[in-house]
């Protein structure tokens, strides 16, 4: 099987996402910075707001629109309120993170079963994963970065600028910079081409770097043409939103220097590998190729330096560290393949046995987990679950076979194969609903309210009164107009309409009071979690009243 994958190297990574994926990540409840791209696609669609960008019909000029048009059109031809086609394309992005990876990879002459080792370590890193559904503008930026520095590889490698490479390098730069500004210039080219001058030295004359120098302006221009029109377009929204998303990169989510330094945790199940491939004086004489390990460990170490400068941070702003991480991963992988066998120092060996047999002993023990899930567990539910009990008993079962016979390669495959299963068969049982007063506020639409002195039903207008998670506006299925304004409140027309507010009550503002009968008609809750766990979040939970004017 794993010779099989590696006759097929592009193939596998692109299957391994799909499988892993691409069937089951709609289980997953869609987050606030999913939901912002899915409502200003959905408005595309209803509205053609395709340029001047609009979330619940208010200008949404805060990422560039390239993402969004990409999620449109999966909309379009798959259904807007289908989550997992409108998920699909950042998959496809994580696809080909993978996928370059294993291709510069291989323009850095490791060997093509190494080179695949790196495709599969970046796919399977947790905030990789993680950042298509937390804050998927950064899954494309970076996606289409990486595929940009690939070409800029060659042509800094082979010394001249040929049309097809400079081509391509202004298109995928400029499709970067047209996903979310120059984040990914910052974070993955300057300290690429950085690392790329320690490690490799620079080549071609003055008239090669001129020309470079040119695609790269050109590239930004040509991503950056979006900027300029709405500058032209929409001056005064544009302007306030661009101060005030300024603004935060000194005084927003403000952390120390160091915060990043434990950046390598973000990899997930590849911590520890990571960590150690971090130890440059240790590696440096054990790797397959010095030039390309120095390269990819440049890369890491600027890019995390570049990103602690900054005063705000996230951890999600890590993301795009981890893919040269990978490949710094990918060098002490291949190393114990290589090498294990002849360990004999407990120094390198109980790291190794810490590192694979943690994720057996989960393997081993998730069934475990079914007492948790209790009375939930029943019907098709139970089935998934027992299949990825076994499932994963097996591939445990497996892992401390092939430890004790130090077969390192069988064993990363078989974490590879643990994530696959988590994939296809545990993400859907985050769907379980561990509270009774789930209701979603896309009931709404298929209810229908008597409009008093009419004497038929009819679907009453819905307006917001204060905050409404873009979770819920999105989950509603249209706009969901606010009645408040900064001078006061707007009367709206009609007779009788509905209220949807989060913390406010209107019965208790005297402007609405005096006006209108309010009738208080039941709680939206879109929360899968428990009122008492971690997860459990206020502002999914509304209250909907009925208005009539008295």
């Amino acid at each position: 099987m794993i010779k099989l994958i590696e006759k097929y190297p592009i193939l596998s990574l692109f299957l391994f996402v799909i499988v892993m994926l691409g069937f089951t990540i709609d289980a997953i409840p869609v987050s606030i910075m999913e939901a912002r791209n899915f409502i200003s696609a959905r408005e595309m669609l209803t509205d053609n707001n395709w340029i001047l960008t609009t979330m619940n019909g208010e200008a949404r000029y805060q990422k560039p629109p390239l993402p969004t048009w990409i999620t449109a059109a999966f909309g379009f031809v798959f259904g807007i309120k289908s989550v997992l086609a409108l998920r699909w394309p950042a998959l496809l992005f994580l696809a080909s993170i993978g996928i370059s990876t294993y291709l510069l990879s291989k323009k850095l002459e490791l060997t093509k079963s190494h080179s695949l080792i790196n495709g599969f370590v970046v796919l399977t890193s947790f905030y990789i994963i993680g950042i298509t559904i937390e804050a998927p503008w950064d899954i494309y930026t970076h996606g289409f970065m990486l595929l940009a520095l690939f070409q800029l590889f060659q042509l800094f490698h082979n010394a001249k600028t040929s049309i097809l490479n400079s081509i391509l390098f202004v298109l995928f730069l400029a499709g970067s910079v047209l996903s979310k500004g120059p984040v990914s210039l910052y974070v993955l080219f300057l300290p690429f081409v950085t690392a790329y001058g320690i490690a490799y030295k620079f080549k071609g004359g003055t008239l090669h770097f001129l020309k470079l120098i040119s695609l790269l302006v050109f590239g930004i221009v040509l991503g950056g043409w979006w900027y300029f029109h709405v500058r032209v377009a929409d001056p005064e929204t544009f302007t306030a939103i661009a101060e005030r998303e300024t603004s935060n990169w000194s005084s927003y989510n403000v952390r120390p220097f160091y915060y990043y330094w434990s950046f390598f945790v973000q990899s997930g199940l590849w911590t520890v590998p990571a960590f150690i491939s971090l130890l440059y004086p240790y590696l440096k004489s054990r790797v397959s190729n010095l030039k390309a390990y120095r390269f990819s460990f440049f890369w890491t170490i600027i890019a995390v330096i570049l990103l602690s400068i900054i005063p705000e941070k996230k951890s999600r702003y890590l993301m795009p560290v981890l893919i040269p991480l990978a490949i710094n991963i990918g060098f002490y992988i291949e190393y114990l393949i290589r090498e294990f066998n002849n360990m004999k120092s407990k120094k390198e060996t109980i790291p190794v046995y810490f590192q694979f047999g943690l994720i057996g002993v989960i393997a081993l023990f998730f069934w475990i987990s079914g007492f948790f899930f209790g009375p939930f567990l029943t019907g098709f539910v139970l089935i998934r679950f027992i299949l990825i009990s076994i499932v994963l008993l097996i591939i445990g079962v497996f892992i401390f076979k092939k430890l004790k016979e130090k077969n390192i390669k069988i064993v990363f495959y078989l974490i590879i194969a643990f994530m696959l299963s988590i994939g296809f068969l545990a993400v859907p049982l985050t769907q379980v609903q561990e509270q009774a007063n789930y209701k979603p506020v896309s009931q709404l639409k298929s209810q229908s309210f008597q409009v008093i002195g009419f004497g038929y039903s009819d679907y009453l207008s819905l307006y917001s009164l204060d905050y409404i998670a873009p979770e819920v506006i999105y989950n509603y299925g249209d706009k969901i107009p606010s009645i408040r304004t900064s001078e006061g409140y707007i009367i709206p027309n009609e007779r009788q309409f509905c209220l949807l507010t989060n913390k406010a009550n209107p019965e208790t503002i005297e402007s609405l009071s005096n006006l209108y009968k309010i009738e208080f008609l039941e709680t939206y809750d879109l929360n899968f979690s428990a009122k008492a766990s971690r997860g459990y979040k206020t502002r999914l939970v509304n209250k909907l009243y009925k208005l009539t004017r008295k």
